[in-house]
C-alpha cells in the first residue's frame, strides 16, 4: 500500500478518463469528435495551459446529470484510495457547467452522492472547494457564489483556477471578501504560469490560506522567506507541471530546492486523467526523477495532512499523521 496522503489540488472534472467520457457520452446522447478512446488519448498532448483547457472544457459536455457527477467522483475516489489517499479536498468548476445549462444543484448534489459516503465506500474523507474561473467576469463569480449559498453545508471553501496570465488575483477581491464573510476557506491558483507577484497578491488581497501551484515563488527570495515564516502551504503538481511545460523535464523540478528552503510543499495530481498520473503516481515519479529519500516522501505526506482543512476534526488529522509516521516503505 502506498504511503497515506491527502490530496489538496484535484479538479474533479480533470479526472474524466476517456473510457468514462465515452460511456457518459453514450448515456446522454452526446457526440464526441473522436473515433474512440485511443484517438481521444492522443489528444491529451498539450503545448501549454490553454491547449489543455480547450480539451478540458470540450469534454465537460458529457456531464449532464447528478448520476454523471456521482459516477465521476466515485471513479476518482476508487483510484485515489488505491494510491494511498486518505483525505481529498476536491475542486469543482460550477461556471463551466452552468454555462452549459447544468445548474449548481445538479453538480453539488451529484458530487455529494459520492462524497457523502466516501469514507464508508472508499476510506477517504472529503471536502468540496468551489473554484471560480479567473478568465470569467467578477459578476459571474459573484453570481456563482450566490447560487452556491443553499449548498454551503456541503462546500468548505473557494478557489480560483483556469487561465492565469492576464487575470491577476486582485480582480476577485470582492468575491473573496464575500466568501470570507460566509465563513468559507480560501485558496487560489497562483505562480504557475503567472509571476511571483500573483502569489503575493493572492495572499495580501484575497487573504488565501493556501497557494495552489506556487512554483514560481522561487524567483523571489523575499516571498520564499514569507511563505516559510507564515507556513503557507503550496499544493504542487509535478506531473502537471511537465505536461503543461511549466517545467521541461521532471528531473529539473524545483521541489527539492523548495523543501530545502523550508517551504510547506505538498504533492498532488491536478487533472490526473489528462496529465498521466494520480496522487500516488506523482509521489512515485518525484521519488524516481528527483531521488527523494524515504524521509522526504514522509515529509511530503505529513505536510499534506498539516495543510488540510481539518481544523474541524483535529482527532482525524492526528490519526492520519500517526499513519504517516507508522508507515514502512518497501
Amino acid at each position: 500500500m502506498p504511503i497515506p496522503k491527502a490530496e489538496l489540488h484535484l479538479h474533479i472534472e480533470g479526472t474524466l478518463e476517456p473510457e468514462l467520457a465515452f460511456a457518459l457520452a453514450a448515456r446522454n446522447g452526446v457526440e464526441l469528435p473522436y473515433a474512440d478512446t485511443e484517438e481521444l488519448r492522443k489528444a491529451y498532448l498539450f503545448e501549454d495551459l490553454q491547449t489543455f483547457l480547450n480539451l478540458y472544457y470540450e469534454l465537460m459536455a458529457v456531464l449532464r446529470t447528478e448520476r454523471d457527477f456521482e459516477d465521476l467522483a466515485n471513479a476518482y475516489l476508487a483510484r485515489a484510495a488505491a494510491q494511498g489517499v486518505r483525505h481529498a479536498e476536491i475542486f469543482f468548476d460550477p461556471q463551466a457547467h452552468i454555462a452549459r445549462g447544468v445548474d449548481m444543484g445538479t453538480v453539488v448534489e451529484g458530487l455529494w452522492r459520492a462524497l457523502g459516503s466516501s469514507e464508508t465506500n472508499h476510506g477517504i474523507s472529503t471536502r468540496l472547494i468551489l473554484c471560480f474561473l479567473r478568465d470569467e467576469s467578477v459578476d459571474s463569480a459573484m453570481a456563482t457564489l450566490d447560487a452556491a449559498k443553499p449548498y454551503l453545508d456541503r462546500i468548505t471553501g473557494i478557489g480560483l483556477d483556469s487561465a492565469e496570465v492576464g487575470h491577476p488575483p486582485a480582480k476577485f477581491r470582492e468575491v473573496y471578501e464575500a466568501a470570507a464573510a460566509l465563513g468559507l476557506r480560501r485558496v487560489a491558483h497562483a505562480g504557475e504560469e503567472g509571476p511571483p507577484a500573483y502569489i503575493t497578491e493572492a495572499l495580501d488581497v484575497l487573504g488565501v490560506e493556501r497557494i495552489d501551484h506556487g512554483l514560481r515563488c522561487m524567483e523571489d527570495a523575499e516571498l520564499v522567506a514569507r511563505l516559510v515564516r507564515d507556513r503557507i502551504p503550496l499544493t504542487l503538481c509535478p506531473l502537471s507541471n511537465v505536461r503543461l511545460r511549466a517545467v521541461d523535464v521532471l528531473a529539473e523540478h524545483p521541489l527539492p530546492a523548495m523543501l530545502d528552503a523550508g517551504l510547506l510543499c505538498t504533492v498532488n495530481s491536478d487533472d490526473p486523467a489528462y496529465f498521466g498520473g494520480y496522487a500516488g503516481d506523482n509521489f512515485d515519479a518525484v521519488r524516481a526523477a528527483l531521488g527523494l529519500t524515504e524521509e522526504r516522501l514522509r515529509e511530503l505526506a505529513r505536510n499534506s495532512f498539516v495543510a488540510s482543512f481539518l481544523e474541524d476534526d483535529e482527532e482525524r488529522r492526528g490519526r492520519y499523521l500517526a499513519e504517516v509516521e507508522a508507515y514502512e516503505f518497501l
